[in-house]
């Protein structure tokens, strides 16, 4: 999640950058709204979008691979049940202050957004209503401000008729544009990313462009000499709301009067919205070429070669050794009728069947965990595998390893068996501390009987391996 969350905050500083050097100089007005309104999503959507074209065309030495906790060998016929994490108190109590904090940083942002409405509405309450071309003018007493929101025009009733006139005209364009829709989208991301401060410069640029938007369109409608004698003559008191449009701000003044006295931006400057491409397409490329993505395709393509090899390997060591203990016989016997078709009801191998271990991804019905039953497959997986972990997070003894006084990062895979009894056997730990390990072994021991896993019609063995993680703070 921390990961995603700093692909967002690069790709919008990138996006930023790249409209403050090359595009927020040009009057590509609209072009830029769309560049400012579309990029801030996008720098959301790309990094979860993973495209296989680009996998098959980049060659593996060019992909960067993102970090990754391996599990198991890919290759194993162990069912990989997912990590248990064993959170102390310490961890514990940091992972729930972080997600306290954002939660609580989020209700306030929503509070302080609920407050601005707030504002507005009694502003509107206050004011007296009139209607001109389909637009709700409310001319607030004692006061000089004007400002926008939605289809709802504020003006001070102290300001004069001329001002009123080119007030009219600029705020109607905000109106027209539907402004107020582009600030509200900023106040959304406001509210769920209230800790990240490009949001806040986003909002910044979209209303300055705004300004320049309505300033173009309305000069263009009036006397140019006289708009800009209303904007320099007096800074009016607006109230700071950060998602309307208020004509008078002293800090964009200086900003639109620079706008309106600039020629047009010659059509060949469209080329620099070009530069967009590049970012997009590197993100892509990140995101689409990492381990994960494309893991299942090499495993894929190398198992075949993989299993040959092996079978190659194993007649040499056959034909080196001449002969082959009981051991060696019963496993390959086990695995001749693992291979044969219905090889598990053929009496032939009727000797070894308490030995089958199917493999995870082929067997028919997998093991039961108490209280998992009438599931589907799927569903039973997925109660099986939340059930282990809890078992095993409720049962394990974290004062074993802070005894011994552990540090850091601690890891330990555990092999075991569920039987065609179903019962809990062949527990293998392996970790380095003597300890972890008795407490392992003393935890999986302790697994309730499960239904046993079955394959065409047979109960079978399987082989799970499960990895249990925990950290210890100094």
């Amino acid at each position: 999640m921390i990961h995603y969350i700093l692909q967002i905050l690069v790709l919008q500083l990138l996006f930023l950058m790249v409209y403050d050097l090359f595009l927020k100089k040009e009057t590509f007005f609209n072009w830029n709204r769309i560049y400012l309104l579309v990029t801030p999503i996008l720098s959301i959507l790309l990094p979860s979008i993973k495209i296989n074209l680009i996998q098959e065309h980049i060659p593996p030495e060019y992909m960067f691979q993102l970090p990754a906790v391996l599990i198991g060998d890919i290759n194993s016929q162990y069912i990989l049940l997912p990590e248990v994490v064993l959170a102390n108190e310490g961890s514990f109590f940091e992972f729930f202050t972080l997600q306290f904090v954002w939660c609580v940083g989020m209700l306030l942002s929503l509070l302080i957004f609920c407050f601005k409405l707030y504002k507005i509405i009694k502003l509107r309450r206050s004011g007296n209503k009139t209607n001109i071309s389909g637009n709700t003018i409310i001319s607030l007493p004692n006061t000089n401000m004007a400002f926008s929101f939605f289809n709802t025009i504020y003006m001070g009733a102290e300001l004069s008729e001329t001002k009123k006139t080119n007030i009219l005209l600029h705020e109607k364009i905000h109106v027209s544009q539907y402004h107020s829709l582009d600030l509200i989208l900023f106040e959304i991301l406001r509210i769920i990313f209230w800790f990240n401060p490009l949001v806040y410069i986003y909002q910044n640029r979209i209303a300055m462009l705004q300004e320049y938007i309505a300033d173009a369109k309305a000069v263009s409608k009036t006397d140019k000499k006289e708009y800009y004698q209303d904007l320099l003559s007096q800074i009016f008191q607006t109230d700071k709301i950060s998602f309307i449009n208020t004509f008078f701000n002293h800090s964009l003044i200086k900003n639109r009067i620079v706008m309106l006295s600039k020629s047009k931006s010659k059509k060949i400057f469209q080329l620099k919205y070009l530069l967009l491409l590049p970012v997009v397409c590197s993100m892509l490329i990140y995101s689409s070429c990492s381990l994960e993505a494309n893991a299942q395709n090499s495993l894929s393509n190398s198992s075949k070669s993989e299993i040959i090899k092996n079978i190659e390997n194993l007649k040499d060591a056959i034909a080196k050794q001449g002969n082959m203990t009981d051991i060696e016989e019963r496993e390959l016997k086990t695995l001749l009728m693992l291979t044969s078709e219905n090889g598990l009801k053929d009496p032939f191998f009727n000797d070894v069947v308490e030995h089958a271990e199917i493999p995870f991804g082929v067997i028919e019905k997998v093991p039961v965990y108490p209280g998992c039953e009438g599931l589907s497959q799927e569903e039973t997986k997925k109660c099986f595998s939340q059930n282990i972990s809890k078992f095993v997070a409720t049962e394990f003894n974290m004062k074993v390893a802070e005894k011994n006084n552990l540090i850091g990062r601690q890891k330990i895979k555990v092999h075991f068996k569920i039987d065609r009894t179903g019962k809990i056997g062949d527990i293998k730990v392996n970790t380095k501390d003597p300890e972890l390990k008795a407490e392992a072994l003393r935890v999986a021991s302790k697994l309730p009987q499960m239904t046993p896993g079955s394959h065409e019609g047979v109960d079978v063995g399987v082989i799970y391996e499960l990895p249990i993680v925990f950290e210890i703070k100094e």
